[in-house]
């Protein structure tokens, strides 16, 4: 039988973690350049839109909490980015923006980091 140290499994854990939020920025910017194709009155774009947001309002948590283990300086730069995202998705809902693009460039950026 294999035995695990703590921080083998711990390390498991944590890149399993990342590989997970890379799929669902991933995801997420699939979904964007959709909507950038078809309009921002599309289908695509309210899906794109909710998906990011609540994405973001996912990631905006888990980095204000206390246990996550990444510097707080960093903590606080990704919460920043993750309201300007979520606050221009909201603006291209609203048809005061169309800039799907900055907020595909940003996530790419995002995603390419948790490598």
């Amino acid at each position: 039988m294999y035995q695990f140290s703590y921080a083998e499994i711990s390390e498991d854990v944590e890149i399993n973690a990342r590989d997970r939020e890379r799929q669902a920025l991933d995801h997420s910017i699939d979904l964007l350049e959709r909507a950038e194709k078809n309009g921002p009155r599309s289908r695509d774009a309210i899906e794109a839109i909710y998906m990011t947001r609540s994405l973001w309002a996912i990631l905006v948590e888990d980095l204000s909490s206390s246990e996550n283990g990444l510097p707080e300086n960093l903590r606080a730069e990704l919460i920043s980015i993750g309201l300007w995202i979520m606050r221009e998705a909201e603006a291209i809902r609203l048809g005061r923006s169309n800039n799907f693009a900055g907020i595909i460039e940003i996530t790419t950026l995002i995603r390419d980091g948790l490598n």
